[in-house]
């Protein structure tokens, strides 16, 4: 089964990270959590969900992984104005491991200047700078690109993002 790396902080979405977190295990794999501090409890932005950090980004490289997930909210905002997560993301996809970005996820590929000539969506406010970012933007549930790369806008695509998160790893 597959190492997932999750790069997370406070004010995620709480069920982009939840919801993806408890399919990845219930299908076997490992989810690994990683913020700035180690043993940090992060708290999504509804409130809902606390997560405790696994590993910090120091402790970590991205050859630990299989794939990434990042999940939305505030989150992938603040963790992209921190050069190490965006190296840390634009490695999975120079690498063309998988990479799971729901919602406001695609912020932190957009730092990582990883989307170019990519189909990809996102939350509805962030598409257009998914466009500056030269990515071919779709607004439907869930885009699968290059049997590496699968995105989805929002809550409510999480069915949908999942099934195809887990069919990618199952490859």
């Amino acid at each position: 089964m597959s190492k997932v790396a999750c790069v997370i902080t406070d004010y995620f979405e709480d069920v982009e990270y939840t919801d993806p977190a408890k399919a990845l295990q219930d299908a076997g794999h490992e989810v690994v959590t990683i913020e700035k501090e180690q043993g940090k409890t992060v708290t999504g932005k509804q409130g809902d969900a606390k997560v405790t950090i696994d590993k910090t980004i120091d402790d970590v490289s991205p050859n630990d992984f299989d794939a990434l997930l990042i999940p939305g909210g505030f989150s992938p905002d603040q963790l992209r104005g921190d050069d190490r997560f965006v190296a840390f993301a634009k490695t999975f996809m120079d690498k063309k491991k998988p990479v799971f970005a729901i919602c406001h996820g695609p912020q932190l590929l957009i730092t990582a200047k990883s989307l170019e000539g990519r189909t990809a969506t996102g939350f509805k406010s962030i598409m257009v700078d998914m466009e500056y970012a030269k990515a071919n933007v779709k607004d439907q549930e869930v885009v699968v690109c290059q049997n590496q790369l699968v995105t989805s806008r929002m809550p409510d695509d999480i069915p949908a993002f999942n099934k195809e998160m887990l069919n990618l790893l199952a490859q």
